[in-house]
């Protein structure tokens, strides 16, 4: 009996730390895929804004002022009926957010078009968007720096 608790004891050890190993690339897949599909849509907003296609001010960037415009849509000036243009089916979260009831917008940290890269900070437009994980991937790369 005291045998067979050391054992199953030893492949306990030897199994959750695989467990959390893959959790955690599994998580890192998920950040990858977010941040394409998001970014992805920031491109294909900024695209649609160059064309004519959203109203701009003078002076905007032809960034989204939020992401829920991604998903909510905005109206196709191009188009007579006035239809809505839309860029994301739905808005991912950070899989690395901590605070699982937070809505997906409230989990990533935002660029302005303005903001250099070295010093990223929210501003009028959505440029970019990253995670706000403090923790570094597999990769050694933080993931903030995705």
């Amino acid at each position: 009996m005291v045998i067979t608790v050391a054992i199953v004891g030893l492949l306990a050890t030897a199994v959750f730390p695989l467990a959390e190993l893959g959790v955690r690339r599994a998580k890192e897949q998920d950040l990858r895929l977010a941040l394409h599909q998001i970014r992805d849509g920031l491109d294909a907003y900024k695209a649609a804004a160059d064309s004519g296609r959203i109203e701009r001010k003078l002076g905007d960037s032809g960034y989204p002022r939020s992401l829920s415009e991604l998903v909510d849509g905005v109206v196709d000036i191009k188009d007579p009926d006035g239809a809505r243009i839309y860029f994301l089916r739905r808005l991912p979260r950070d899989p690395f957010y901590p605070d699982l009831s937070a809505p997906a917008a409230e989990t990533w940290a935002l660029r302005d078009y303005k903001s250099p890269p070295a010093d990223p900070q929210p501003g009028e437009d959505i440029f970019d968007v990253r995670s706000m994980s403090r923790h570094i991937g597999l990769n050694g790369i933080p993931y903030d720096e995705w």
